[in-house]
Order: structure tokens, then C-alpha cells, then sequence
């Protein structure tokens, strides 16, 4: 394969072509969607976002779904002043499909005015945020909760309370996000724990390699955030892009974007991609990014750039 920058003349690349991995029983087609950055334009979880065109957000799910994306992750915490990416997931895709899984998390908050609150650390918080999003989806029961923390402290209390959640049957499965190979642990002593959600990149961490392996030979979904953005983050990605990334989206006549989240995919079959956006070419340009094979020597070349950039 060359390109994937450009539709086929038959039949658009799907999520398909990126292969597939279990989130517990749950398979998914590893290139997902991530709504965070669906319910406003320009950067996200601030409290001046410009809300997106409704009818363009959900157009942008709803496509998502036609390219066979089946693993949407979202958050109750995603919101601008008029837009919702629960409320928006719920419009735009129920009554939901029996093979898409959507994965949410708890921990963060936010007021009414879009001002980061303190994280919820009690089970009463955390269950409240669990219904929350149990209503906003319009769902008995929530198929991944990841508990997203700050820090290094113990999450033994706060995720015992999803635990006993989970067996309540509010929720199947439950995760870990922004977290370290010690929490991991820790939740394993409690739960079984299907997937970790971390910040990773090219030169993004490129210490947590070995707990991207160590997840893998243990089962464990990886799922990065802000694999396109890298050092931007929330407010997308900004500044120049490393030559290497360069060098091999040339070659194939792809993106840059899509060069990182090839890269990640490469990384191991337990990778799994959830890329954002509000425009259906990105989206397309995306999930076909599932489809880019890279050869030995060009990893070599990215991981060159992933050892050598400073991490965020």
C-alpha cells in the first residue's frame, strides 16, 4: 500500500482494516473515535468553546459508524456551552448497534459554566458521575468505565466503588487512565482491568514504551490520547512536525496524522487508536490511516524521532 489519502474508486477504507482486539468480551476494530473534541470548534474543555454545528457533529458519528468504527470513547466531562458528546453519541446513534462499544470515563469534573471542579475520590461522587453518564447515553448499563486519575497517590478506594459498580451491572468492564504500571497493579488486586488509556505518542513518553509491551503480554488494551495532537493536547496539534513523520507521510503520500497513528498501531496488536475530529474527511483520512503498513526501516526512522523529541 501506497496511499491512503485518497478514497478508492470502489469502497472507502473502514475501521476494519486497523484489525481487531477485545476490550474484555467485547472486540473492537482498533481504529476508534474519540468525541472529545466533537462538541466545540477550536480547543477543547475550556469554558469559551465555540460549539460545533449540531447537524455536523452528529453527521461526523454517524459516518464514524458507516466506516465501521465500533469503539467510541467519550466522557460527561466533554461538553461546550451548547453541545453535549453524550447527548450528541445518544442522538446521533441510539438505538445503538449490538457491536458498538462505548467506553467512557469517570474521575474529572466540571460546573455548569465549564470551570474544572475538584475530581471525584468518594463512591458517592463516583457513582454520581457513572449515572450521569448512564442517563446522558440513555443506557442501563456503561460498557467501559476507565477511572481517569491525577498523580500517584492510592486508587484502591475510588476503584473498589467501580468495582462494586461493575458488580451491580451499571458497568461490564472497567479501565485505567493516565495512570502507571503501580496503579495498574493496584486495580488488578481488585478487579480484572481491560484497557489503559494513556498520553503516547511519537516523542510523546517514550519511557512508558515498556508498559506499552507489558500491557500487551498481559491482555490489556493500550489505548493512547493524543496520539495526533502529541505536545498540543487539548488545543490540537501546533508547531512544526519532526522530519522523520515528514519524511515517511512523503513517501506514502499520506498525512502526518496518519503516519502517528500508524505508528501507534505498530506498536502491538493490543493498541488500540481513538482519534477526534469535526470534519469527515479527517475522519476518513483517520480510519484509513488503519490501513498504512510500514516497512522495518521506516519504524526505524519513527522510532528515531520518538527517542530523540522531548517528551510532554
Amino acid at each position: 500500500m501506497t496511499s491512503t489519502s485518497s478514497a478508492s474508486t470502489t469502497a472507502p477504507i473502514t475501521a476494519a482494516a486497523s484489525g481487531r482486539w477485545p476490550l474484555g468480551d467485547l472486540p473492537v476494530n482498533r481504529i476508534g473515535f474519540g468525541t472529545m473534541r466533537l462538541p466545540q470548534t477550536g480547543g477543547a474543555l475550556v469554558p469559551d468553546a465555540v460549539p460545533r454545528d449540531r447537524e455536523a457533529a452528529i453527521a461526523v458519528l454517524r459516518r464514524a459508524v458507516d466506516l465501521g468504527v465500533n469503539h467510541i470513547d467519550t466522557a460527561a466531562f466533554y461538553f461546550s456551552p451548547l453541545r453535549s458528546a453524550n447527548e450528541l453519541i445518544n442522538s446521533a446513534l441510539a438505538p445503538y448497534a449490538d457491536d458498538l462499544v462505548i467506553t467512557t470515563k469517570v474521575g474529572p469534573a466540571r460546573d455548569e459554566t465549564g470551570q474544572w471542579a475538584d475530581h471525584a475520590r468518594t463512591p458517592e461522587a463516583l457513582r454520581g458521575q457513572v449515572e450521569e453518564n448512564l442517563r446522558q447515553l440513555g443506557r442501563d448499563h456503561l460498557d467501559v468505565v476507565n477511572l481517569r486519575i491525577v498523580g500517584k497517590d492510592s486508587i484502591a478506594e475510588r476503584f473498589g466503588a467501580l468495582a462494586e459498580l461493575r458488580r451491580a451491572g451499571l458497568i461490564r468492564h472497567l479501565g485505567l487512565s493516565n495512570v502507571t504500571p503501580a496503579h495498574l497493579a493496584e486495580a488488578q488486586a481488585i478487579a480484572p482491568v481491560v484497557c489503559v488509556q494513556n498520553r503516547y505518542g511519537i516523542g510523546m513518553r517514550p519511557e512508558d514504551d515498556t508498559f506499552v509491551r507489558d500491557c500487551g503480554e498481559q491482555g490489556i488494551a493500550f489505548v493512547p490520547f493524543y496520539a495526533i495532537a502529541a505536545a498540543g493536547g487539548e488545543g490540537g496539534a501546533t508547531g512544526a512536525e519532526a522530519a522523520e513523520v515528514l519524511a515517511v507521510a512523503r513517501a506514502h503520500g499520506v498525512s502526518p496524522a496518519q503516519v502517528r497513528l500508524a505508528w501507534t498501531l505498530h506498536r502491538g496488536p493490543h493498541v488500540l487508536a481513538i482519534p477526534g475530529t469535526g470534519d469527515l474527511d479527517h475522519l476518513a483520512a483517520n480510519v484509513a490511516a488503519g490501513a498504512l503498513r510500514l516497512s522495518v526501516d521506516e519504524l526505524e526512522l519513527l522510532e528515531t524521532s520518538h527517542r530523540s523529541a522531548v517528551t510532554g
